[in-house]
């Protein structure tokens, strides 16, 4: 386990779309194995967890793939039809990276709840795996927000894992019914104040001894907006924040990562 401190990537992304193939690790994804600051004598681990999508085999499939392309040591956890490992613990803390893909929020904090998993998680975390993902894999690690979980329209969701204290929104851009959804709940005091990501997007936070903090905003585009959101009063407001713009997937491994101390 090799971050420097507990460290977590809250994302709008992961997976691009590939040229020849048909997914290839996008720059948030290299950016959380460069979080987590593996030497350079061997490959980086990477569990993949889809709980949220339903464990789907195509998409494992995907997530090989793009891995052996990039040079990553990949493996997933799996819950669906049942669990394939038996200790969570250990398929948790040999990870360099946990990377927890999309889908349905609800159902994955109802499944990872039912086994034990975020407990696991936290020690993971606490002792240098670096913790990330996209869409519900970025919202789990907050105290809440908003999901299509429970169908085409937005939802406020408040029982997320709390890892990180406030919330989070993401396809800010690209869905029209999150951003009323996320600030009727932060206005109300449903929802702690936050972060929302348009696609493409992502925050790191760090707990260097006095708790999880914002310490990074970055993007994969110049364009791609990252707010910061609270409540004054009985009214929203917004903060926009200046993403780091991370350049395209590098062809090795070798320039991402940190050198050595």
């Amino acid at each position: 386990m090799t971050a420097v401190a507990p460290t977590i990537l809250a994302t709008c992304g992961g997976l691009n779309p590939g040229t020849w193939t048909d997914a290839v690790y996008g720059p948030l994804l290299f950016e959380a194995i460069r979080l987590a600051r593996v030497p350079e004598s061997r490959a980086p681990r990477v569990l993949h967890v889809n709980t949220a999508g339903g464990d789907q085999r195509f998409v494992e499939g995907q997530e090989l793939e793009a891995a052996r392309l990039a040079g990553v040591e990949a493996s997933h956890l799996r819950f669906f039809p049942r669990v394939n490992t038996a200790s969570l613990a250990t398929a948790v803390g040999t990870a360099d990276v946990v990377w927890v893909s999309g889908g349905s929020l609800v159902n994955l904090l109802a499944v990872w709840r039912a086994h034990g998993l975020p407990q696991v998680l936290h020690d993971a975390w606490r002792a240098g795996v670096v913790l990330a993902g996209g869409s519900a894999g970025g919202l789990c690690w907050h105290t809440g927000g908003v999901t299509t979980s429970f169908g085409p329209t937005a939802d406020v969701v408040a029982n997320g894992l709390g890892f990180v204290e406030g919330s989070l929104a993401v396809h800010y851009d690209s869905d029209p019914t999150r951003a009323p959804a996320y600030e009727e709940g932060v206005r109300a005091g449903v929802l702690a104040g936050g972060i929302a990501l348009d696609e493409g997007t992502g925050v790191v936070y760090r707990d260097d001894g006095a708790g999880p903090a914002l310490v990074d905003v970055v993007s994969e585009r110049p364009e791609g907006r990252v707010l910061r959101v609270r409540r004054d009063g009985d009214r929203v407001v917004t903060e926009a924040l200046d993403p780091r713009v991370l350049r395209s997937p590098p062809s090795s491994l070798d320039s991402i990562q940190e050198p050595r101390a």
